[in-house]
C-alpha cells in the first residue's frame, strides 16, 4: 500500500507538468503535505489522538487536490486502507463509503458509470481484504492462545507424571519394606521370645543359660533398633501430611492452604486404619479437587466429607461455584484444560476404584470418590 501510494502521489506530481506555474507549485505543496500526513498515520505516535488529526489533514488535502488534479482521485485506494486501520470496525467502513462518495461526487458533472463503478467496486475490495484479513489475524492469534495452552498443559502433564511416577515408586518401596524387612523383624523378636521361654523352662542352670539369653536380648534390641529404622523409612516414603497426621488430619491441613472458599470437612462411619496407599490416594486425589475448585470454581463454600464403610470407603467434594459441561470438557483433546481431573481418574483406578464427576454450569460441582477397603 505504500508502494502504491508513493506511485499514486508520482503521478500527481507528473499531472502538473505543463501547467500554469502557481497551479504547479501548489499542487506540489499538496502533494507534499499529503505524503507528510499519510506518513504520520502508519507510523507509531506517542499521542493517540495523532493518527486522527493527521487522517482529518489527509482528507482535507485530498477534497483540495481532486479540483487541481485530477488524477489524484486514484488516492483515494490508500485513504480507504487508512480508514480501515484507524478504524478496525464499522467506522471505518462508513469512512470508506464516505471516501467514495467524494470520489465519485468530485467527478460531477462528467459522471459516467465507469466514475461510480470504480470507486464503488474499489471500496467493496478493500473491505473484503479488510475483512479477510482480521479473520485471519483472529484465526491466528486463537491458534497461538491453543499452542500456548498447549505447551503449558504438556508442562503440567509432565511434571504431573513425573510425581506420579515418584509418589508411586515410594509407595512401592515403602510397601517392600514393611512387607519383607518390617515383618521379618517382627518375626525375629516374636521369635526370640519365645526361644528365651524355651531356655527358661529347660533343665539348664541360671549360670549355663545366662549368656545364650544375654546373646538372644542383644539380638532382639538390634532387631527392635533395626525395625524402628524401617518405620522411620515408611513413614518418610509417605506423604508429608499422612506422616505427621491421620488422614482426616491431612485433610484438614490441606484445606488450611486454600485461598477463596470456606472448606468444611466431615467425617462419617467408622475411622478405620487404611492402607498406606489407599490414604496417600484419598490425600492426593482432596488436594486435586481443591485446588480445581480455589482456581476454576468461584465457589465460596466447599464441603469435603470421608465416609467409611466396612468395604469402601468414599470422598466426596462438593462447591456451590460457577460449575462446568462435564461432557464438553472431555471431549475437549487429551490434556487440554482437564489435566486435574484425569489425573484424580487415574489414581482411583490404580487403586481399583472409580471417580465420578457430576456439574452444571451456574449449580456447582461434586466430585466423588470410592476405593475398595481390603478386609
Amino acid at each position: 500500500m505504500n508502494i502504491l501510494t508513493a506511485v499514486l502521489i508520482m503521478a500527481s506530481l507528473g499531472a502538473l507538468v505543463g501547467v500554469e506555474r502557481s497551479v504547479a507549485l501548489l499542487g506540489v505543496l499538496l502533494c507534499t503535505l499529503f505524503i507528510a500526513a499519510y506518513t504520520s498515520c502508519i507510523i507509531q505516535n506517542r499521542y493517540a489522538w495523532q493518527p486522527l488529526v493527521s487522517m482529518v489533514i489527509v482528507l482535507i488535502v485530498w477534497i483540495i487536490m481532486l479540483p487541481i488534479i485530477p488524477v489524484s482521485v486514484y488516492l483515494v485506494f490508500p485513504i480507504f486502507f487508512l480508514c480501515l486501520r484507524l478504524w478496525p470496525d464499522a467506522r471505518g467502513i462508513i469512512g470508506v463509503l464516505g471516501a467514495m462518495l467524494v470520489a465519485i461526487i468530485s467527478q460531477w458533472p462528467h459522471l459516467t458509470i465507469g466514475a461510480i463503478m470504480g470507486p464503488a467496486v474499489s471500496a467493496l475490495v478493500c473491505i473484503g481484504i479488510h475483512l479477510t484479513f482480521k479473520a485471519l489475524w483472529k484465526a491466528s492469534r486463537e491458534r497461538e492462545s491453543l499452542i500456548e495452552q498447549l505447551l503449558q498443559t504438556q508442562q503440567q502433564l509432565a511434571e504431573t507424571e513425573r510425581a506420579a511416577g515418584i509418589a508411586s515408586e515410594r509407595q512401592r518401596i515403602a510397601h517392600e519394606i514393611h512387607d519383607t524387612l518390617a515383618q521379618g523383624l517382627s518375626s525375629i523378636q516374636m521369635l526370640l521370645r519365645v526361644a528365651e521361654q524355651e531356655i527358661k523352662k529347660s533343665s539348664l542352670s541360671q549360670q549355663e543359660q545366662k549368656a545364650p539369653l544375654e546373646r538372644m536380648a542383644l539380638a532382639r534390641r538390634t532387631a527392635a533398633d533395626n525395625l524402628s529404622e524401617a518405620r522411620a523409612m515408611i513413614a518418610a516414603l509417605q506423604p508429608a501430611a499422612l506422616s505427621k497426621t491421620s488422614l482426616e488430619g491431612a485433610l484438614h491441613r490441606a484445606a488450611e492452604h486454600i485461598v477463596g472458599p470456606e472448606v468444611i470437612i466431615e467425617v462419617e462411619g467408622e475411622e478405620q486404619q487404611l492402607p498406606m496407599r489407599t490414604e496417600a490416594a484419598l490425600l492426593r486425589i482432596a488436594q486435586g479437587a481443591l485446588g480445581n475448585v480455589a482456581k476454576h470454581s468461584q465457589a465460596s463454600l466447599c464441603h469435603v466429607t470421608l465416609s467409611y464403610a466396612q468395604d469402601e470407603v468414599r470422598l466426596d467434594v462438593v462447591d456451590n461455584g460457577q460449575g462446568f459441561d462435564p461432557e464438553k470438557l472431555a471431549a475437549q483433546p487429551a490434556g487440554l484444560g482437564h489435566i486435574g481431573i484425569s489425573a484424580m481418574r487415574q489414581r482411583a483406578q490404580e487403586q481399583g476404584g472409580n471417580l465420578v464427576v457430576e456439574s452444571t454450569p451456574g449449580e456447582g460441582t461434586a466430585i466423588s470418590v470410592a476405593l475398595p477397603v481390603e478386609a
